[in-house]
């Protein structure tokens, strides 16, 4: 059982020092990355113009662009920790996460490589999980485990941990939301490193990184992104796991969760999920038997936002029209387009510019807005 992918590509040692001086300069995320790196060719061309292109975009000053020695020295410490930095085209990253729209550009990837490579499924839920929940959560991941399938989840307290701990022997992915070296809960250290002998770690993360509140939905759309589906396993309303959920649904990923009593709010989200058309699950074989198919097909990476082209030659007057149609509340880049009654391609120059300049904002489906 395997994912089919393209031949993968390497970086050259000078690329990957770019790419990574690249996404940790300000104001530099994944989809702006991505942006840059399409326009101009390769990272050194998009390090030359990002001081051109933030002071378009109205920045106050010159941003920070991450210098080649702070780089050489970030690969160095990933060396020595036993941390691969990998990009979307290369072997050892997951095939199905470089298809998202803000795939990391670089994924610190550690342990046991190849596992990275396996159709994942994803297992979540509550952090203040029952008693059965975690004897079904360990179950299930055993049984998909059995079944030629990597759990991956966020190394969390409650679902997450007991869907880990049950794959240690047949291979599990742990997403962390800080660097390799910041673990998160801190008492997961020693799950950690049981499984990182046949799974593996991965972090968008620098080592050194504390995780922050806002840094587990980015996790989350990591775990979403890599899985072939998301399982939920108790949830309550407002849960971290149901922004995964919601996350699965928009990256075109299948949606399963665990029906729960109807008295315990730890099942509310899930059961609510269920209501709203997610794939019930009361075994493995619910969700191989609506995964198989979708292996059957390979791995695309689909259009993207990302991939039409810039126009930086645009006038004053397409600026300002644009920027004036923006404000605090988010607004779909098509609605924008739309009503700038200007192209697409001068529209993505003018917010990648503004992004730049630390003035904008992506929020997650297409929208964007001033900060």
């Amino acid at each position: 059982m395997h994912d089919r992918s393209p031949s993968p590509a390497k970086l050259t040692d000078t690329e990957r020092l770019n790419r990574l001086r690249l996404i940790r300069s300000d104001n530099v995320g994944p989809r702006t990355f991505a942006s840059l790196l399409r326009h101009f060719g390769d990272a050194a061309h998009a390090l030359e113009r990002l001081p051109d292109l933030a002071r378009r975009g109205g920045a106050s000053g010159p941003g920070r662009i991450c210098s080649e020695a702070d780089a050489a020295a970030e690969l160095a410490a990933c060396r020595r920790f036993g941390i691969d930095l990998v990009a979307p085209e290369e072997a050892h990253y997951p095939a199905r996460l470089a298809t998202i729209d803000d795939a990391p550009p670089l994924l610190a990837v550690r342990g046991a490589r190849e596992v990275l490579m396996r159709p994942m499924i994803a297992i979540v839920g509550s952090r203040n999980a029952s008693g059965a929940g975690l004897k079904f959560a360990g179950t299930l991941a055993r049984d998909l485990g059995d079944a030629g399938f990597v759990v991956i989840s966020g190394l969390a307290r409650g679902i997450d941990q007991a869907a880990h701990r049950a794959t240690v022997a047949s291979g599990t992915v742990a997403v962390l939301a800080g660097g390799h070296d910041r673990i998160y809960p801190p008492e997961h250290e020693d799950l950690l490193a049981a499984l990182l002998e046949h799974g593996a770690a991965i972090s968008e993360m620098p080592l050194g990184h504390v995780p922050r509140a806002r840094d587990f939905p980015r996790r989350n759309r990591l775990i979403s992104g890599a899985s072939l589906g998301v399982v939920i396993v108790e949830a309550a309303h407002r849960s971290g796991s149901l922004i995964t959920a919601r996350m699965a649904a928009e990256q075109g990923r299948e949606v399963f969760a665990v029906p729960g009593s109807p008295i315990d709010p730890r099942a509310a989200g899930a059961n609510d999920l269920i209501k709203q058309g997610a794939t019930l699950v009361t075994e493995a074989a619910d969700v191989v038997s609506a995964v198989t198919p979708i292996m059957e097909r390979p791995v695309m990476l689909g259009a993207r936002e990302d991939d039409e082209p810039l126009d930086f030659a645009t006038d004053s007057g397409n600026r300002e029209r644009i920027i004036d149609l923006l404000g605090p509340s988010p607004i779909s880049i098509d609605d924008l387009i739309r009503m700038a009654d200007v192209s697409p391609a001068v529209v993505r120059a003018v917010l990648l510019e503004l992004e730049l300049a630390g003035r904008l904002e992506r929020h997650s489906g297409g929208l964007v807005s001033m900060i």
